[in-house]
């Protein structure tokens, strides 16, 4: 019998996917009950998807699928997983688990523990939580005596991307990079009043928010990883350290500010969610709720990014002028780039790569030309936004020497810039949002990448009529309206896979949807209201990065396996375990992408999946944990023998406080909830999922 649970928390029609007020308030300010940025007439990618992805969906579903009729109040789960479970265990403890290689463990059960539950037969360890400290000098973590001093000296708050690097010439030793999104000031501070946040709290906060380098030690016997303090390469990057402005925007009057007349020197970076890293060894970190921050702002280009005319939740610009966009206009136009960091340099200073466009970045992903030119994937994390591609001009250096490591650090700015436009393969008739699939019986179609502005190092050439290429830089959003860019449902992390060498997009959701005067669905984003996502699959012509041209489909849309709108690349849906929301994106040595969910709208606790994306067990999905209350799985890594995770916001409840918990990990009651990193490996120390 399928195991229903109760919906946890604020209901699924108050917030997007799962999400809690709290987690909308702090991490994007609540940006999907502002008005819908995008009121462009660009086609909308559900349109373009639905028809293909309901055509699919209703052949799979007469032939495997049996749908149950959910309670009222409740979110049915598929007890697939629970299923396979059972069977593994009838067959007898040692009966090995079946799956694509890499995915041969007995998926975890949806479920609301207050835990990370990992598969039978696999640790796991705590390798880092926020405060712990790094730098020498930076006390022991003491939340009720906590300093912005102290704070830039400890592990940040709320990591999401993470990146392990190797150490050359230390044995048994990686380093680790993360991105320190955003602040939950409630779970921070006791009696922390919202209205009123003292200056002091505010600046624990900055220091909170940016990046972190760690050196972590591996424990031969296990998976085990513990970070090793004041190592000479650990770094807090901070939301007052320096960074500098690169590209054809360096310099330009749209970003030159009181405080900085030449317009290449910026304080902090903020809201960092996705990244990735490069093949040239530097880490990059997407800038991407940036609009949060910035108060009281009247312009037109501003509202496009979702950008206030009153106060904002933290009421930063009460202490610092520069987060009032009324004071100091230029300011917001230097947030919301690519951040490069060379991790092995702990005196660099890390570049914002304005060549790369600036709109709210889930992250960053490189992979090379055949000519050894980079090319950078990137999605606008907004509802009916684009997602976007950098082709390179420059070719890598190979090596170490100084030479060629300042060549490299400056790859990502010259190049063009170019927007994703897709067309569906039926007819508009055909597409009518319910899920009925279009007559041919597919959803997928041809896809088109718009250039939209070229750097150089001489200059910068605008190809959008109507804007100069600093406009195109840094109102990237409005030069994809211009252009007629697809809208897609909330496009996340999008990554090639380095087997196959097809590209998968995350969409996380879109309840507006097909909703009021909103865009309708399309043969690309396959329902209306859609409060599950999907993920898409193209396919570059020529397998070739630098292609302006690519056929995309459907790979897989998420939900309960019993609804009949849900595919999961035609494999039967009695034996994939449930997912909704997906957002961070990552691949095995195998070729298996590897999901992680925020936002579950299931009434499960969001977890990472692994799901075969070739062979006969393509489309198998698999979950392979999950995170405890109102917690986020982030920067998913995945390594031969050691899957890595940020587990963020947990506790991040309606009502929760530190008085007040929602959620007492990862070190029980009477302790204050703490973000952190979570390491897993099998227990008999063999591969994981072989």
């Amino acid at each position: 019998m399928r195991k229903l649970l109760p919906l946890i928390g604020t209901p699924s029609g108050s917030h997007p996917g799962g999400r809690s007020a709290m987690t909308c308030r702090f991490r994007c300010g609540d940006a999907c009950f502002h008005e819908v940025p995008n009121t462009s007439s660009n086609e909308y990618v559900g349109d373009v998807i639905a028809g293909a992805l309901s055509r699919r969906s209703m052949m799979r579903a007469a032939a495997v699928v049996t749908v149950a009729a959910a309670g009222a109040g409740a979110v049915g789960v598929a007890a697939a997983p629970e299923a396979q479970a059972a069977a593994a265990a009838k067959g007898g403890h040692h009966d090995k688990p079946k799956g694509a290689r890499g995915l041969r463990f007995t998926p975890v059960a949806p479920n609301t523990a207050d835990a990370v539950t990992v598969p039978e037969g696999y640790r796991q360890n705590v390798v880092i939580r926020w405060g712990e400290p790094i730098l020498r000098g930076a006390p022991a973590f003491d939340p009720e005596k906590q300093s912005a001093k102290a704070q830039a000296g400890q592990f940040g708050y709320n990591c999401d991307f993470l990146a392990l690097l190797p150490l050359r010439g230390e044995r048994g030793r990686q380093l680790l990079v993360a991105n320190h999104e955003y602040t939950d000031e409630v779970l921070m501070f006791r009696d922390y009043d919202a209205a009123n946040p003292t200056r002091e709290q505010v600046e624990i906060a900055w220091a909170a928010h940016g990046l972190a380098v760690v050196a972590v030690e591996e424990d031969g016997r296990s998976g085990k990883l513990t970070p090793v303090t004041r190592h000479q390469l650990n770094r807090r990057l901070t939301a007052t350290s320096e960074f500098r402005l690169t590209g054809p925007v360096a310099g330009s009057d749209l970003v030159k500010t009181s405080a900085d007349p030449s317009g290449t020197k910026v304080l902090g970076t903020l809201n960092n969610c996705a990244g990735g890293t490069t093949p040239w060894g530097t880490t990059l970190h997407g800038e991407e709720n940036f609009n949060q921050y910035f108060a009281n702002s009247s312009r037109a280009t501003d509202k496009r990014y979702g950008i206030g005319t009153g106060a904002t939740e933290r009421k930063w610009e009460r202490f610092d002028k520069r987060f009032d966009v009324s004071q100091e206009p230029n300011e917001v136009h230097r947030f919301g780039y690519v951040v490069e960091l060379d991790p092995y340099d702990p005196d660099s200073t890390p570049r914002k790569h304005t060549a790369l466009g600036r709109f709210k970045h889930e992250g960053a992903t490189v992979r090379l030309t055949h000519d050894g030119r980079p090319v950078v994937y990137s999605g606008d994390d907004e509802r009916f936004d684009y997602f976007y591609k950098f082709v390179g001009s420059k070719r890598m250096r190979h090596g170490n020497s100084r030479s060629a490591r300042e060549h490299n650090l400056s790859l990502l700015d010259e190049g063009t810039l170019y927007v994703a436009k897709l067309t569906g393969d039926s007819p508009a008739i055909e597409i009518d949002g319910t899920g009925k699939l279009p007559k041919d019986g597919e959803f997928d179609g041809s896809g088109q990448w718009i250039p939209l502005a070229t750097a150089t190092a001489d200059g910068a050439v605008s190809h959008v009529e109507g804007m100069t290429a600093e406009e195109v830089f840094v109102f990237t959003r409005l030069a994809g309206d211009k252009v007629g860019a697809t809208k897609m449902d909330r496009p996340e992390d999008i990554e090639p896979n380095p087997v196959t060498g097809k590209v998968y997009l995350a969409l996380t959701n879109n309840s507006n949807r097909g909703v009021g005067s909103n865009a309708k669905a399309d043969e690309a984003n396959p329902r209306n209201a859609n409060k599950h996502g999907h993920v898409l699959e193209l396919t570059e012509r020529w397998n070739r990065p630098k292609s302006t041209t690519f056929a995309w489909s459907l790979f897989l849309v998420a939900g309960d396996p019993e609804d009949p709108a849900t595919y999961f690349a035609g494999f039967p849906k009695d034996s994939v375990s449930p997912i909704s929301c997906p957002d961070n994106v990552a691949f095995d040595d195998h070729g298996n992408l590897w999901i992680s969910t925020d936002g579950s709208a299931l009434g499960s606790h969001d977890g990472l999946f692994g799901v075969a994306t070739r062979g006969d067990r393509r489309g198998e999905l698999k979950q392979f944990l999950t995170v405890p209350i109102g917690a986020e799985t982030c920067g998913p890594i995945i390594q031969d023998r050691r899957v890595v995770v940020a587990v963020q916001h947990p506790g991040e409840k309606d009502g929760a406080s530190v008085d007040q918990p929602a959620s007492t990990w990862p070190d029980g009651p009477g302790t204050y909830v703490r973000p952190a990193v979570v390491a897993v490996w099998r227990a008999d120390g063999r591969d994981i999922g072989v």
